[in-house]
């Protein structure tokens, strides 16, 4: 037994990550961790850094994982096992006042561990998916229908990665960002499974803590969410990635980081939006900064969560390559909508263009409206952010 003991909201307050180290001699085949902890109120996240580095996260999600040189548990990265101090970490998520009693085991070159491989996705239909949607853009540049928040068994979603392609590209999608919670495991199968499907896997993960998370765009190194977000604006950038808030008002998962610098990306629509009448993330849009790039994300984990693509960001790109896609969001090309066939608002020529919006208004951040005639409407391209809202002052759609 590594640890056993009643951990309390002391031990929270002092930190919200127990480290708890162990030893791994050279020559180990395997190391495998199990967790226990019992209260229904308590959530402790589980984690591994290796000797060498991150291992991988699979928050609460798991009890258990395996790392070998050739395999490892979703969520954790397989490789060699460098000899010297690893540690389990513990994520103290909730903590009730009472405590809650936890153990840690940790058994080495046990061939009977298991891995919970990653099975096999649906089979690629022989269609290439429903057809895609299309809009009018600028020369060189076309619409792409993207969703930048999802989720699979790598983290705490219920899918495999190519059971998440599989609905991307039965949704329309061109473009999916798979952003598993505080690791990089998924990664390398992206490109190989995107391919298969015929839809772009966006690398990314979801730096998450308990006061606010944020998605890491790119196909960059783990970002240690233990660290000052702050922290994580420097390091995605000088990588090559891009940052982005997460549903700022989203429950207990509200942003609440305060920061030297913002990240140039955030998620205004958002599938937890409690409805279309509800402005509030506009509104903190609108006091943290229009300069800032809005995108979407459905933030899906299974079936029966919001769809993926529900909603999706529009993204005007020269192809829907990861380089072309991360060029397109840096230059703020996007529009968001809350799916793919529904109306949307775009900036083209110079122009503001409406499609699908015929009977509703045309609204910019002062307020001032206008109705919307026809299937396809053209405005005047005035500055600041705009929107499609409905008679009644549902937000449909934005264009930044």
């Amino acid at each position: 037994m590594l640890l056993s003991r009643r951990l309390m909201p002391g031990d929270r307050a002092a930190s919200p990550y127990l480290t708890v180290p162990f030893e791994v001699p050279d020559g180990t085949s395997s190391v495998h961790v199990s967790l226990s902890y019992s209260g229904e109120s308590a959530v402790i996240d589980l984690g591994c850094e290796g000797a060498a580095g991150w291992r991988g996260w699979s928050g609460g999600a798991r009890r258990r994982f395996t790392l070998t040189a050739d395999a490892a548990t979703p969520g954790y990265v397989a490789g060699p096992l460098e000899p010297g101090e690893w540690s389990v970490v513990l994520g103290l998520y909730r903590v009730p006042a009472a405590g809650v009693p936890v153990s840690v085991t940790v058994s080495l070159d046990d061939a009977s561990a298991p891995l919970d491989p990653e099975p096999d996705g649906p089979p690629v239909p022989a269609s290439a998916g429903r057809p895609r949607r299309s809009l009018p853009a600028d020369a060189g540049l076309t619409w792409l229908a993207c969703d930048f928040h999802a989720h699979t068994l790598h983290s705490d979603g219920s899918l495999p990665v190519a059971g998440l392609a599989s609905l991307a590209a039965g949704a329309g999608l061109d473009v999916l960002a798979v952003t598993d919670h505080n690791t990089v495991s998924h990664h390398a199968l992206l490109p190989s499974v995107g391919d298969r499907y015929g839809v772009t896997l966006l690398p990314g993960q979801e730096v998450t803590t308990d006061r606010g998370h944020a998605n890491a765009f790119g196909p960059i190194p783990w970002v240690d969410f233990r660290e000052p977000p702050s922290s994580w604006v420097s390091f995605v950038e000088a990588h090559g990635g891009l940052l982005s808030i997460n549903h700022p008002l989203g429950g207990d998962c509200s942003w609440q980081h305060p920061l030297d610098q913002r990240p140039p990306l955030a998620e205004i629509f958002h599938s937890s939006w409690l409805a279309p009448e509800w402005t509030g993330p506009l509104a903190w849009w609108n006091a943290w900064g229009s300069a800032t790039v809005p995108i979407g994300g459905s933030d899906f984990h299974r079936p029966g969560d919001a769809p993926v693509g529900c909603p999706v960001t529009w993204v005007a790109a020269a192809s829907p390559s990861v380089e072309d896609v991360m060029e397109a969001l840096r230059a703020g090309r996007t529009a968001l909508a809350w799916s793919v066939d529904d109306p949307v608002l775009l900036r083209v020529d110079g122009e503001l263009v409406a499609l699908g919006a015929d009977g509703l208004l045309l609204a910019d951040v002062w307020g001032r409206r206008q109705v919307v005639r026809g299937e396809l409407a053209r405005f005047p391209g005035a500055d600041g952010p705009h929107r499609l809202e409905t008679p009644m002052a549902a937000v449909v759609a934005v264009a930044p």
